[in-house]
């Protein structure tokens, strides 16, 4: 055996046992479901990931299984009355901590695709992708629009559920992956110089086409959706004061805690910030601002706090105190020695902020 043949598969083997061990976990999975369709699939996998789906995808108020069946429910006096499991739209503490092990996963997969496309080395892949982090927000308030149409919808069921969390997640990463994919192919046969330019500006592209679209429903005859600029002008507004103050403070007091990530920082407190003013202005300022009713907490941390708290300003301390202790977990060390991972991470950090903060934002500004 030569050594450049060894070499080779020395380097693959961590995709292999990546491979193997995704698909040993899938296994176990799918395997659960169909010996123990009751408990698993029904008592686990539909009750905390699918059924919320579902019952999003139909509108409904929550979701039951019944003898192997979905059933729908418009009415809280139903749902409560239902026997378990009953899903309702949104997460759960159990999904959400489901999610953050599958991103961490994917990540490791990720990490790995980019290694053998010689990507991700710096920041400026980050930079890139700013424009994909507002893309799958903008992504899912299509299909809150949507809902509203009933008659001509452009996503009816199934094919709506790619655009409902957490399958949006693989919807976006999908025509991202996409996305880099074909920016590399061209700037590797010469079309343009590098590939980070063509790949930030049809994210850009992806955007416009979005909120294009919500746009035309707002002047539509029939008016399925209403534009209220003075809620999106309040939350960009308050998104950059929030950062602003942020950054400027940190850099003050705290300075060592963007020597890693630079002035990527920046957009980590921006994506956070944006989640934060969207929900304290979406959750108790729509009626002040004459922008129809107050949105109701999508999330069980955004619940829980307003519950506890009272009030919903506790939420952006809560995402801007968050995004500085992740910058802060941040060192030199890990772009030196894991760059695509360091990477990576950043931008996981900021599609969690940027793509819930954006829909949030869209939501209100649309009012759907």
């Amino acid at each position: 055996m030569s050594t450049s043949s060894l070499a080779d598969r020395v380097a693959a083997s961590p995709a292999k046992a990546y491979v193997l061990g995704v698909g040993a976990a899938l296994l176990a999975l799918v395997a659960g479901s169909l010996l123990f369709p009751e408990t698993v699939y029904d008592g686990f996998v539909w009750h905390y990931f699918w059924g919320p789906v579902q019952a999003d995808a139909h509108s409904a108020t929550c979701a039951i299984r019944q003898a192997g069946d979905t059933v729908y429910l418009y009415s809280q006096s139903d749902c409560a009355a239902a026997a378990e499991p009953v899903a309702y739209p949104g997460y759960t503490l159990v999904s959400e901590v489901g999610y953050v092990v599958t991103l961490v996963v994917a990540l490791s997969g990720v990490v790995l695709l980019l290694r053998r496309l010689d990507l991700a080395r710096t920041v400026d892949f980050y930079y890139a992708l700013v424009p994909y982090f507002v893309f799958g927000g903008a992504l899912r308030v299509l299909e809150d629009a949507d809902n509203r149409m009933a008659d001509v919808a452009l996503f009816p069921y199934p094919w709506n559920t790619l655009l409902i969390s957490p399958i949006i997640y693989f919807t976006v990463f999908a025509l991202t992956l996409v996305a880099v994919v074909a920016a590399v192919w061209v700037a590797r046969r010469g079309v343009v110089e590098e590939y980070r330019r063509p790949l930030f500006w049809f994210g850009v592209l992806l955007n416009v086409g979005s909120i294009a679209y919500l746009a035309s429903l707002a002047l539509a005859p029939d008016n399925p959706v209403t534009f209220y600029p003075q809620v999106i002008t309040v939350m960009l507004v308050g998104t950059a004061a929030a950062t602003a103050a942020t950054w400027y403070l940190t850099k003050a007091f705290v300075p060592w805690v963007h020597e890693a990530t630079g002035k990527a920082g920046i957009v980590v407190i921006a994506a956070h910030a944006l989640d934060g003013v969207a929900n304290v202005v979406g959750l108790e300022y729509m009626d002040v601002l004459g922008a129809g009713q107050d949105l109701i907490p999508k999330h069980p941390v955004n619940a829980f706090i307003v519950d506890v708290t009272g009030a919903v300003w506790p939420f952006l301390l809560v995402k801007l105190v968050a995004a500085v202790a992740v910058l802060a977990i941040f060192e030199q060390e890990l772009f030196d020695e894991s760059p695509r991972y360091a990477v990576l991470l950043l931008v996981a950090v900021t599609a969690v902020g940027m793509g819930p903060g954006t829909r949030d934002m869209l939501r209100a500004t649309f009012g759907v």
